[in-house]
């Protein structure tokens, strides 16, 4: 049975946050990526609204409102998502911190990791950007790394496999 009960404090190690910031570029590109996106949910909510005959004006408001969220969203998610995102890989574990409305951090330990893929898409590719995945042995599904500058990545995959392979371990 445990001493601790409800409302104690537990001393020991504070998680610090990840050492790396991602690409500045990715302010650029997550902003792109919402404008695509949020310009097309707008624009279908407005032209279904003007479409379908005798529809109340409160509809329209709505479009309205989801306009404004829409603006929101592309000025302030991005930056929000540069301030918080955060990784680094070191000689025993992979450690990412992202979110823009919620926080999510994982650690993988290096043992842990079964394979290092990277990914740019086209977008990505014009801002010079590409995306590291790190798969491990682990329920929670793989470990993302979005919008390290391409040379970044390149990098942290050379990196990660050299420390994979002379890490002991079966990744299981």
């Amino acid at each position: 049975m445990s001493d601790v009960g409800v409302g104690a404090v537990v001393e020991g190690p504070v998680l610090r946050v990840p050492a790396h910031r991602v690409s500045p570029r990715a302010i650029g590109f997550w902003t792109v990526s919402a404008l695509l996106g949020d310009a097309v949910l707008v624009a279908g909510a407005l032209v279904a609204w003007l479409v379908v005959p005798g529809a109340p004006a409160w509809v329209g408001l709505l479009v309205l409102l989801l306009a404004v969220a829409a603006v929101a969203h592309v000025v302030l998610m991005p930056r929000i998502r540069f301030r918080v995102h955060r990784w680094e890989v070191t000689d025993t574990a992979v450690h990412t911190r992202e979110g823009w409305i919620g926080r999510e951090t994982r650690i993988a330990p290096i043992s842990r990791v079964q394979t290092v893929d990277s990914r740019q898409g086209a977008l990505m590719r014009m801002f010079g950007l590409a995306s590291i995945t790190v798969t491990t042995a682990s329920a929670a599904g793989p470990i993302t790394v979005d919008c390290l500058d391409t040379d970044t990545a390149a990098h942290v995959v050379a990196q990660l496999t050299a420390i994979t392979a002379a890490t002991e371990g079966d990744a299981t």
